[in-house]
């Protein structure tokens, strides 16, 4: 008689847990990386300040994405209104906030001073430039 039973109760060999939930880890890892990167090139501003001129254009364009876009004349120094001793300099801005685009509509063609934070990078939806306006004033006083 034989001593072995007909039933086999052998298991076959499956791969541990530990190596599935480690694949997963290892992706929501990396997924937490790109997204902490990306909210960083998102959210960081490169560089603050201002710059005056005359506002010689703004606009609401695009195709696809509707942006409000400006540029600035940076005049050189001396500008006295009949000439400068350096050639006109044109810096294009961006505006995220449709307050400040009305303000700078209705000082188009004036001396003004624009704030603005210049970002890393920016999707096509948020502007043109890496350049936008916080806010603008108009320039009190000009030097003669």
């Amino acid at each position: 008689m034989s001593t072995t039973s007909s039933t086999d109760t052998t298991k076959p060999a499956t791969p541990p847990a530990k190596k599935k939930s480690w694949w997963k880890l290892k992706l929501l890892l990396t997924l937490a990386v790109l997204a902490a990167i990306a909210y960083f090139i998102l959210t960081f501003t490169y560089s603050e300040g201002s710059r005056s001129g005359i506002l010689i254009k703004i606009s609401n364009k695009g195709y696809v994405f509707k942006t409000y876009e400006g540029e600035l004349n940076i005049s050189g120094f001396g500008d006295d209104g009949q000439g400068s001793l350096l050639p006109n300099k044109i810096w294009a801005f961006s505006v995220k906030n449709k307050e400040v685009y009305q303000n700078l509509e209705s000082f188009q063609g004036k001396k003004v001073v624009l704030f603005y934070d210049e970002v890393i990078y920016n999707f096509p939806w948020q502007g043109d430039t890496k350049y936008f306006i916080d806010s603008v004033a108009l320039e009190s006083s000009i030097a003669n």
